[in-house]
């Protein structure tokens, strides 16, 4: 075969082999995207079209239509939540002052006080049957106090004698009075009784107590907390024509303490 011959059968199967449909599905997608890009074009012009202009009239039924309000105009809506809160503040508002719920009150304290120091002046029973510690704790502390001031350390003496005491006075009142009465109230009114023994006890600061001054005072002192404390439980648990009974347990009771101060 000749270089001709060669050349022109080369140049043919070149031809066939680069042949295909490359350049028709170019042309298709080309007219296939503009023609896509023709009709998203007509969509956005028809969209135009069918918004109204600005300075155009708008019928009243297009603007219902297409703007209706489904909204509650100014009306308040149920939450419970909320009333919880301000049910919660009530309450708190409502609730007593802390020192009503610890028991102390101070108009009864000074009230029981005044008693005390005034053995003739009747005692109210229902002030004097409330289990009020406070004052009994405050005497306790002072007497300690005091004669710690005077050279004797006796806060554990005061402490011991105080609760062996309010157990036996407890016992023998509740075998003596019909109604009964708590621990702590025994506690309570004997404690109170206990401010004359703070005057003795501070007494023996400025001077001593061991001679016929500090005797006699003693003595005066162990049955004013005596004839106090009888007057107190009289009066609390409704015992008439027994204050003397009461009174002389009491009287062994404050003269431990009378002891205490004097020696």
């Amino acid at each position: 075969m000749t270089w001709p011959s060669r050349m022109s059968n080369f140049e043919q199967s070149e031809s066939d082999f680069y042949q295909s449909n490359y350049a028709t599905d170019i042309q298709d997608q080309g007219y296939s995207d503009s023609g896509a890009h023709k009709n998203l074009y007509g969509s956005q012009k028809c969209q135009g079209q069918e918004l109204p202009q600005p300075d155009a009239f708008v019928p009243l039924e297009m603007l219902s239509s297409s703007q209706s309000y489904i909204g509650q105009i100014l009306q308040p809506t149920y939450n419970p939540e909320f009333l919880s809160h301000s049910s919660y503040a009530d309450s708190f508002d409502e609730e007593p002052p802390l020192l009503e719920e610890l028991g102390i009150n101070f108009d009864h304290i000074w009230q029981k006080t005044l008693t005390v120091l005034n053995p003739i002046k009747p005692a109210d029973g229902s002030i004097m049957n409330e289990t009020d510690l406070t004052g009994p704790m405050v005497f306790c502390l002072a007497l300690g106090a005091t004669l710690l001031l005077a050279g004797k350390v006796h806060f554990g003496y005061v402490y011991g004698i105080s609760a062996v005491g309010c157990l036996g006075i407890h016992a023998l009142l509740n075998l003596m009075s019909i109604a009964g009465v708590s621990y702590g109230c025994v506690a309570s009114v004997l404690g109170y009784c206990l401010l004359p023994m703070v005057v003795l006890s501070s007494c023996a600061v400025f001077f001593s107590l061991q001679g016929i001054l500090g005797t006699s005072l003693a003595l005066i002192i162990i049955g004013w907390c005596s004839l106090s404390a009888s007057k107190i439980f009289i009066s609390a648990l409704a015992m008439e024509g027994q204050q003397l009974l009461v009174a002389y347990p009491c009287a062994l009771l404050y003269g431990l303490f009378a002891l205490l101060t004097v020696f």
